[in-house]
């Protein structure tokens, strides 16, 4: 690893534990083992430097796609919300901090949270391919749907280890758990079953 990731790695470390005003470049310097005119000539600053630390965590963002075209949307999504889940589980030090200082760094809140952001995006377009395609209930609100489905998994990523009790356990299954719910309140299953009725009868009736 060069002495920029050391760096970079280091201020998400110290970041995470102290916050911005806290997360001091000898702080920094110490944890990455650089001295402090290194960081300088690296950055230019500790303001660059943390500029540069939220550009890579996007960049590192692995936001997963969905199909264009739904096989099974009870397991695809069931993945999808598993990877997306692993993600913020592992950022959630820099997740909870960046959040926490949101009134002092709104820029930052925002951009730790663009990947989320995208993901509702990514899974409300989903949604609404398998209402065209009449896997879903086409009268289900798409976007609470969503906003039901994003904000359990936040808030189980971000919340789970201080809130005992609160979220499906075992944390392994908390996926599929999500996903039930959402398929039922979508109608997937329930629509496709109706539908294969309608098509067997329609035969039955041809063939009459």
């Amino acid at each position: 690893m060069d002495i920029r990731d050391r760096i970079l790695d280091a201020a998400k470390r110290v970041y995470a534990q102290h916050g911005f005003r806290g997360a001091t470049t000898r702080l920094i310097a110490i944890e990455a083992d650089v001295n402090e005119v290194t960081l300088f000539r690296t950055f230019g600053s500790k303001a660059a430097l943390f500029e540069q630390l939220l550009e890579l965590h996007n960049a590192r963002t692995p936001v997963p796609p969905l199909p264009d075209e739904p096989r099974e949307p009870v397991q695809e999504l069931t993945e999808w919300v598993r990877r997306v889940l692993d993600h913020l589980r592992e950022n959630r030090a820099l997740i909870r901090t960046s959040i926490g200082e949101a009134e002092e760094r709104p820029g930052a809140a925002t951009t730790i949270c663009e990947g989320p952001t995208c993901a509702g995006k990514i899974v409300s377009d989903y949604m609404r391919r398998l209402q065209t395609l009449g896997l879903a209930d086409p009268d289900v609100d798409v976007e609470t749907a969503r906003a039901m489905l994003l904000s359990a998994m936040f808030g189980d990523a971000i919340c789970r280890e201080m809130m005992a009790g609160v979220f499906p356990e075992p944390e392994s299954e908390a996926a599929a758990k999500y996903v039930g719910i959402i398929a039922r309140a979508l109608g997937i299953g329930r629509v496709t079953r109706r539908a294969n009725v309608a098509r067997a009868v329609a035969e039955d009736d041809a063939r009459a």
